[in-house]
């Protein structure tokens, strides 16, 4: 239990209500006001160690609880939330001296992951005078904590922050990403940090085998007395990687694992248990394979509900020096060269270009520049010729529109009178998603949430209006 005093202000009711009671199953101890005034006189009476405040509270401000924090109750974090966010508000909320700025709906774990380093950086705040301590040396700490995961920006903070909350849990976690961007480096940083540890960490690449040879992999093979990667990882952790790979017979069989901790090996009757941490990965939206019917909706349920995705770098720039030295060192010391780090040239083409590869390019491109240099620091002229001259194209993510956008333009015209209104449009796949979530989680609405990655308020709102409000209306 944290027993920290969090004081929530909010106009919307239900908004209110969700946040206070997400906080609460956290730990926290909460205050509520539904307007400015209202958070005033309760900030004049108690102190808080961190207000979670809107922008919009009526016809007030939420910038006039900033400023009076800042002025008189400057121990205090503030987090700003708002369904209107812009990056001129967030820069001026910042500037204003809130810790953070999220947007609206605010999933639960991204709010709870958010105070919790707010209550971080103001214990290291408070202990300044007593520990020559700064927010760098702890951001370094989080990065020798997890060992070769490298990265200063926001997201990987924030990815971080979720390794570190959930390495101990028992639930399977999904890692999404592009290729190369460091999934497997992240489930090993999970397992380090894990009472887990000093067990086995085994990775699969389901993509690269058959499904009959993957079925023995993973459960054994009794007739040729093998033993499957389940029993070997007991204790331990399982990286199944491209899961999106795997067939719809094997996602059955990995489904009773999940569910049952129990599975049989090939030309065996007789059921086996293992105690492992499963993690799974995929480059893939497993939600359109989903719909699709590639993956099985109770299985993409189950293995969803906590995803770590882990940002492309071309959407984490600040970490390319960092990462750049971090392979440049890892090489020198393998291969006993003495370079000693980069021309301002070839740093800033590395920021400059945008790695199809990710991170895994980035290694493969300084470890040449390291083989292959003849100075003491890496130039220009020591990286690829792709680096060197342009950035690389963005990955094809969007194929799909580009092929509707390249419609020959005398395809028929549909009737107007055809056209429905968007929302309308919209409302019915929406309605029936929503519907499959709730049927598979009996009607948890705080499990049907986390799986469809929205938070509870969002959820509420979107049953109400699309009539899910009563379960009994549908044979439940």
């Amino acid at each position: 239990m944290y027993n920290n005093s969090i004081l929530i202000a909010d106009d919307d009711e239900l908004v209110l209500e969700s946040l206070s009671d997400c906080l609460i199953d956290a730990g926290y101890i909460t205050s509520s006001a539904d307007s400015v005034s209202g958070a005033l006189d309760l900030l004049e009476k108690s102190s808080f160690d961190v207000v979670v405040t809107d922008l919009r509270l009526g016809l007030d401000s939420g910038f006039d609880i900033i400023r009076y924090c800042k002025k008189r109750r400057p121990e205090t974090a503030i987090i700003v939330i708002s369904g209107y966010g812009t990056a001129e508000l967030a820069l001026q909320a910042i500037r204003e001296g809130a810790f953070d700025f999220l947007t609206k709906p605010v999933l639960d774990n991204e709010l709870q992951l958010t105070i919790h380093r707010a209550l971080e950086k103001k214990k290291l705040t408070q202990g300044a005078a007593t520990k020559e301590t700064s927010i760098d040396e702890y951001r370094l700490n989080c990065l020798a904590e997890l060992e070769d995961v490298i990265g200063c920006s926001d997201k990987m903070q924030r990815a971080f922050d979720i390794v570190k909350t959930i390495a101990n849990a028992q639930t399977p976690v999904l890692i999404t990403g592009e290729r190369g961007a460091g999934k497997s480096t992240i489930a090993r940083a999970i397992h380090r940090l894990s009472s887990r540890k000093d067990k086995l960490f085994i990775e699969v690449p389901c993509g690269a085998l058959s499904e009959s040879l993957l079925e023995s992999e993973l459960f054994g093979n009794a007739t040729e007395s093998k033993v499957g990667k389940f029993q070997q990882a007991d204790g331990g952790t399982i990286l199944l990687d491209e899961i999106s790979t795997v067939s719809p017979a094997m996602q059955v069989k990995l489904l009773r694992v999940l569910q049952e901790s129990q599975f049989e090996p090939v030309g065996s009757s007789q059921p086996l248990s293992a105690d492992v941490r499963v993690i799974l990965s995929t480059n893939e939206n497993l939600y359109r394979a989903v719909q699709d019917g590639r993956f099985r909706q109770d299985l993409y349920y189950k293995i969803s509900v906590i995803n770590i995705d882990v940002p492309p770098l071309r959407e984490r720039i600040d970490d390319i020096p960092l990462l750049a030295q971090y392979f440049l060192k890892k090489t020198c010391e393998q291969t006993r060269r003495a370079v000693a780090g980069f021309s301002d040239a070839a740093m800033s083409a590395m920021t400059s270009y945008r790695w199809q590869d990710n991170v895994r390019e980035l290694q493969n491109a300084v470890e040449r520049a390291v083989l292959l240099g003849k100075s003491e620091i890496v130039t220009l002229e020591d990286l690829p010729g792709a680096v060197r001259t342009k950035p690389a194209p963005a990955p094809a993510m969007f194929s799909n529109a580009a092929a509707i956008n390249s419609q020959d333009d005398d395809s028929p015209v549909p009737d107007p009178s055809s056209i429905r209104l968007l929302k309308d449009a919209l409302e019915e796949p929406e309605r029936k998603i929503i519907l499959d979530a709730l049927r598979a989680f009996q009607w948890n609405r705080i499990e049907t949430a986390a799986a469809l990655g929205i938070n509870r308020t969002t959820l509420y709102k979107k049953m109400k209006r699309l009539n899910l409000e009563e379960p009994g209306q549908f044979g439940f």
